[in-house]
Order: structure tokens, then C-alpha cells, then sequence
């Protein structure tokens, strides 16, 4: 099943990457993906955007170490690697690095995960906040690549226009 988020947001894709329907690629749960064709190795780099209402009290880290912890439970070995805190109060952000590894075809491979998380207060109930989880998955040599588009894409991720004009 396709997942919602918890406030409407607006983004505008990069050159060369389409929109897949989550449940299709077996992104169920992400309310949102994109692919990077062509495949290598059978792996289609992708980005996918979930997210949830947290208290406002609960740290980014807290709930990046949760999003680790339940990455675990498919990928045993997720690692995390670097780790950012960004953003202002108002609008925190998280960037971590995660590799792990997968069976796809009969084949292991190596994936590096940019995760980032993005609080956006609820203006109706400010003491609640949505978290976007923004995710971009590749393997390693499709990563320097793969990570610009990434990062272009997260600059232009905000809150729809339409949502606040109540």
C-alpha cells in the first residue's frame, strides 16, 4: 500500500528521473518514488519520500537512529556512516550516510543510502512536527553522481503553496 505524508509538499524532479508508483517497484509504504534508468547490475538508483507526525520534543537524531534500526531489520548489516544536523529550529534537517548490502538476482550487492530528514511544523498543532524521509538509494559507483541530483532535488522539496493559504 502506498503511504501519505503528513503535509502536502511540492518538488520539482531532475533531468533524466521519473516518477514510479511505489507499490510497483516494492516501495510500498513511500508515498513517493523516482527512478534513474539505466539499471546496473539489475539496480535501478531511486529516491523515495515517506514521512510522519512527531512531537515536536523528539530530536532528528532520535528518529534517524529509529529509521536505521528498522533499515536493520531488512538489511542486517546497515551501517551508519556520516551523520549532519542542518537547518534552523523551525526548519531542522538530518543527512546520514548508511551502506548495506542486498541480494538482488541471486547476486549481493553493496548500496550506499543519503537519507535526509526534513521537520516541518504542523501550523494547526505546533507542537506536532512532520518529518519527510527523503532517500536516495545507489550503489557506489553510481553515488557522486547520483548524490548532485539528490541534493538538487531535496533544494526544491517545500510545503505546497496551496496548504498554507487557508
Amino acid at each position: 500500500m502506498v503511504g501519505t505524508l503528513p503535509v502536502p509538499i511540492e518538488f520539482s524532479l531532475p533531468e533524466g528521473w521519473r516518477s514510479a508508483p511505489p507499490d510497483e517497484v516494492g516501495a510500498g509504504g513511500s508515498a513517493f518514488v523516482a527512478l534513474r534508468p539505466p539499471a546496473s547490475k539489475g539496480f535501478t538508483a531511486n529516491i523515495t519520500i515517506s514521512g510522519e507526525l512527531r512531537e515536536s520534543y523528539v530530536p532528528l537524531a532520535h528518529i534517524a537512529d529509529e529509521a536505521l534500526e528498522s533499515l536493520r531489520q531488512k538489511a542486517p548489516d546497515a551501517r551508519l556512516g556520516k551523520r549532519k544536523e542542518s537547518g534552523s529550529p523551525a526548519n531542522p534537517g538530518l543527512t546520514q550516510v548508511v551502506r548495506l548490502s542486498m541480494v538482488l538476482g541471486g547476486r549481493r550487492l553493496d548500496v550506499l543510502q543519503l537519507q535526509v530528514l526534513l521537520g516541518m511544523w504542523d501550523k494547526a498543532e505546533p507542537h506536532r512536527r512532520a518529518v519527510l524521509h527523503v532517500v536516495l538509494s545507489a550503489l557506489p559507483e553510481q553515488f557522486g553522481r547520483m548524490a548532485e541530483d539528490f541534493q538538487e532535488f531535496v533544494s526544491t522539496i517545500r510545503p505546497e503553496e496551496s496548504a498554507y493559504r487557508r
